[in-house]
């Protein structure tokens, strides 16, 4: 296993905190790829979207540093239609009222660039119940400005929390980052995961 150095190509402030979480220590550095339109198969869109998140990073990096770069992507879908983030208020309203009510899933694609270039890649789906909500929930919700950013148009790590009745699968995959998954992918690259548990023998 090599200890290398970890990049996390996202500007996203919770797959950085969920990082953290397991004590991994990496840089942040924002890719430059456009966030593209979600469109076609839920999973295969992520994975894609997450490796063109990555390599925008990895290709402006020094090969030598021995670095580990990671990219990820979360949609939400519902029956055939991808949601990623809202275009506007209007648009966060009516993700928000197809999603009421009903069950719909979470996907989010991960993708791990090793040193040599390989990349390697999987993805994790978890099954979200949300609740029936009312106009006024959704206005409400909206105007506290949380699910603008997010993809689904909210946050189950902050107020949108009481939205949801329960998930079947992991719950960090809705926040943005499956850490089971991502910690197994960067093994399987190559990147010693166990370096938190070690003492520091120096």
């Amino acid at each position: 296993m090599s200890k290398g150095t970890l990049v996390l190509a996202s500007a996203s402030p919770r797959r950085v905190a969920l990082l953290k979480q397991v004590g991994l220590p990496f840089e942040q550095i924002v890719s430059p790829a456009p966030e593209p339109a979600p469109e076609g198969e839920a999973v295969e869109h992520a994975i894609h979207s997450a490796r063109t998140k990555a390599e925008a990073v990895s290709e402006n990096l020094p090969r030598d540093r021995g670095t580990f770069v990671v990219g990820a992507d979360t949609v939400v879908w519902l029956e055939d239609e991808l949601l990623g983030k809202p275009t506007s208020v209007d648009d966060a309203a009516r993700m928000l009222g197809l999603l009421s009510g009903r069950q719909h899933s979470v996907c989010t694609g991960l993708c791990v660039l090793s040193p040599d270039g390989a990349a390697h890649e999987a993805a994790e789906v978890t099954r979200v119940h949300m609740t029936p909500l009312s106009e006024s929930a959704i206005t409400d919700y909206i105007e506290s400005g949380e699910p603008l950013d997010k993809a689904g148009s909210y946050g189950i790590q902050g107020l949108g929390a009481r939205f949801i009745e329960r998930i079947e699968g992991c719950y960090y995959n809705v926040v943005g980052l499956p850490l089971h998954r991502l910690t197994t992918l960067l093994a399987a690259a190559g990147f010693d995961v166990d370096t938190p548990f070690k003492p520091d023998r120096a």
